[in-house]
This record gives C-alpha cells, structure tokens and sequence, in this order.
C-alpha cells in the first residue's frame, strides 16, 4: 500500500517505530546464538549499555512494558543476584576490547529500588563493564520514587540526565490513566531534581487520554515548562492488549492530532527544538556529550529481563510478556540461570542485509537530523534511492525534503510518522510482528 493510501484512512496513529523489528518479531532462537560469536566481528568501541529494572510501584492502565508492580520480598534481592551473573557472562563474551559510550537504566521503574539496591545495581554495571570516562548515563524515575537518598545514589554514580514520567499535571487525567499521582507529587519530585543539579531533565508527557482538552493539555505544557527541562517527550496515548485501559476497553481521544499540534506549537514557541515527533530540546541544553555513539550503526548490550540487546545481523533478549503471570513465569526463568545460560542468545530475531539497511532508513528518516545519503553509502555500499525508491513519495507528499545529501521529513512529515515508521517495515518482518501472541 502506498503511503498515500494510508494517510487516506486518517489514521495518523498507527503505531510507534521506535525499534525496528519490535520485540513482537523475536522467536526462540534455534540453535540458541553464544553472544561470544554473535559479537566477534562487531566494531565494540562505542557501545550502548542498557540495564532494565522490571519493578514499579504501580502498573499504570496504558503500560505494556516488562514490569511488575509491588514484588514480594526476596524478589529484588534475587533479580539483582542473576544480573549480576549476567552482566559477568556478558563481559566475558564480549571480551576485553568492549567500551561503552552511553548507558541508560529504565524499566519499570529504577529507582523502585531502595537505595542500597541502587548501589548494588550501578556496582554491577561499573565493576562489569568498561563504561567511558564521561560517558552519559540515563535513569527513569516517576514521581513516587524521588527521594533525597536516591538521588544522591544518583549523583555519586555520575547520572547526567534524570527523565521522570509525570504524563499529566492534571489529577482527573492521571486517575483516568490508572495512576494514583497527585500533581503536587509531581512538583515536589521536579523540584528534587532540579535541587540536585543533575544535567538533564527530561519529562515525560501524555496526550490524548480521555476527558483531556485542548485547555487541560495547555495546563500539563505550562506546568512541565515551569521547570524549563532539557528535553520533553510528547507521547501519544496508545491502548494496547492485556493494560489497564485495554481491558476496560478505553480508546485513545480522537484529538490526539490536535493536541500534538498544540503541544509542539507551545514548546516551538518557548524555543524547543524538535528532534523527533515525540522528542523536543531546550534552547539551553546542547547535543549529548560525551564519546561518539549513532544509533543506527553501533551496538546495544542488555542486561536484566526485559533488556534487548543487537549486533548488526541479530537482535535478542529474554522473552516479553504484559500479563502479570507472563511477567513472573519470564522473572523466575531469569532468576535459574546460571553463567552458561547468559552466554548464549536463545530469544530474538536475525537481520538480513536488506533489514539492516531497512533498519538504518527507519531509525534515520524518523529524526531531524535525517537520512544522509552518503554516510548510508559508505555503511552499506549502495545507493539508499535504489534500496528504497518509495522514499520518493516523500518528496511528492511533502513529507521530506532533500538537501545537501540528506532527506529530511518536514513538519507535516514529522506529523505523520507513526504512520511513516510501519509504512517501512517490510511485509515479512509486519507479517511476523502481526502473529505474535502476547502473553
């Protein structure tokens, strides 16, 4: 289907391309990968680490993500300990050449755990891995879990970029969201943050949830640009299968449009500069520093369940479930294994060259900076208009411009990109994502 006929559904909120293939496409992987031959020939110099915490505590009604809500006791303890054996498996696999550019801890919630399990946690990854001199480290927190103990954990571990996930100022919204926040939780926590100095603050925001207006989405913006942070993501409200508001059969708002173009209007006009349809920065906050990491070349190393890892030809993790029993049954399978088992990859999905490729065009053509002609060239040894011709329409639909080497999607194109993402995907990997059954 063009992309013409697909904008004529009026659908502009088909789904989120944020990764490509989504965990969706990932099957049992037989024979299971060892990570020690599927890293052998990768460039390791500037990897990506991520650990996943799967710990929150609340399950919010729009949440999909590996989390569990309130665990019993012992559980963090043992999470920790099977991490721990992972992260040594994994180093080891990798070998003593891999350096890390940037790190990020998300889940779940993170800062679920107490403070002492911080510790242990950013011990873990320090005493595991070769993470570079400066390199930014990234950590999610919600409202609940900011304390002053925390974050200075926080601090002392050198995070530079906080993202707290308040979704809404507004209570009816947050209450309609499954979420059990106060907005002057979220004002406390925010002015924690901005007590510690941390270089980055990002927030986390939420249109289209019902009984959100144009006027209550203008009270969220107000609030969250009171703290003037470094960077603000506006989410689009997605129901998914087995969350909260899934199985109360909510639907998004039909103004989600609108709102979008509201909140990117108001941040525009504040100065923000905006990177992707959901990602806006600062005026005052520079590009991320630190050693040189592009996302659509370089590595990811996961650790933790939940976590995905990728090599250029193969993408894996543990297995993904919603459902609290599907969660549980995927902990206590991570919480067995051994060494051996964290050595190899037996959970994910191969990459073809022409899925790499397809791979590169997404994850470029969905941000500002674009896609560069040349730098697909010199990766792939092709020609990105002869990989891909339906690019040109693009161009006819005023959803890119091409400049100086690079296409660029303007701000209709922008616009449209939950529905340019899967407009991408090829119909082997969209057939393979679409039969997967979701525990």
């Amino acid at each position: 289907m063009t992309l013409r006929e697909q904008l004529a559904a009026g659908d502009f909120f088909q789904g989120y391309a944020y990764a490509y293939p989504h965990k969706t496409a990932y099957r049992p992987l037989a024979p299971p990968v060892p990570l020690r031959e599927g890293w052998a020939a990768e460039d390791k110099d500037a990897l990506f680490l991520y650990a996943h915490v799967p710990f929150c505590e609340m399950r919010c009604g729009f949440c999909n993500l590996f989390t569990t809500a309130h665990p019993e006791d012992g559980l963090v303890a043992g999470y920790l300990s099977a991490l721990e054996r992972q992260a040594a498996a994994v180093s080891a696999a990798l070998g003593k050449g891999a350096r890390f550019a940037r790190v990020a801890v998300g889940g779940g919630t993170p800062t679920f755990l107490e403070p002492a399990e911080l510790e242990w946690l950013f011990r873990i990854l320090h005493g595991a891995f070769a993470i570079a001199a400066g390199a930014p480290i990234a950590v999610e927190l919600s409202p609940q879990t900011v304390t002053r103990e925390r974050l200075a954990v926080l601090r002392q571990w050198g995070v530079t970029r906080v993202s707290l996930g308040v979704q809404s100022f507004v209570e009816t919204e947050t209450r309609a969201l499954g979420r059990a926040q106060r907005p002057e939780e979220a004002r406390r926590a925010l002015a924690q943050l901005r007590e510690a100095e941390f270089p980055v603050l990002n927030l986390d925001l939420i249109y289209g949830l019902e009984g959100q207006t144009a006027a209550s989405w203008r009270e969220s913006l107000a609030a969250a640009l009171e703290h003037s942070p470094e960077e603000i993501y506006l989410y689009p409200l997605y129901v998914r299968s087995l969350t909260g508001l899934g199985s109360h059969g909510k639907a998004p708002s039909d103004e989600r449009l609108a709102l979008y173009r509201q909140g990117r209007a108001a941040l525009l006009a504040r100065g923000y500069r905006q990177v992707s349809m959901r990602l806006f920065r600062a005026p005052h906050h520079a590009e991320p520093g630190g050693p040189e990491y592009c996302c659509q070349e370089d590595g990811m190393v996961g650790v933790g369940a939940g976590a995905r890892s990728y090599t250029a030809a193969l993408h894996y993790s543990s297995e993904w479930a919603v459902s609290r029993p599907g969660v549980r049954a995927i902990l206590d399978d991570y919480l067995r294994r051994g060494a051996a088992q964290f050595e190899v990859a037996d959970y994910g999905c191969a990459l073809n060259p022409a899925e790499q490729r397809r791979r590169y065009v997404i994850k470029s053509l969905l941000r500002a900076d674009g896609l560069d002609d040349a730098a697909y060239t010199g990766w792939f040894g092709s020609v990105v208009d002869e990989d891909f011709p339906q690019l040109a329409e693009l161009d006819q639909l005023g959803a890119a411009e091409w400049s100086g080497g690079v296409r660029r999607l303007t701000a209709q194109g922008l616009e449209w990109s939950d529905v340019i993402g899967p407009w991408l995907f090829s119909a082997k990997m969209a057939a393979r994502m679409e039969s997967f059954a979701l525990a």
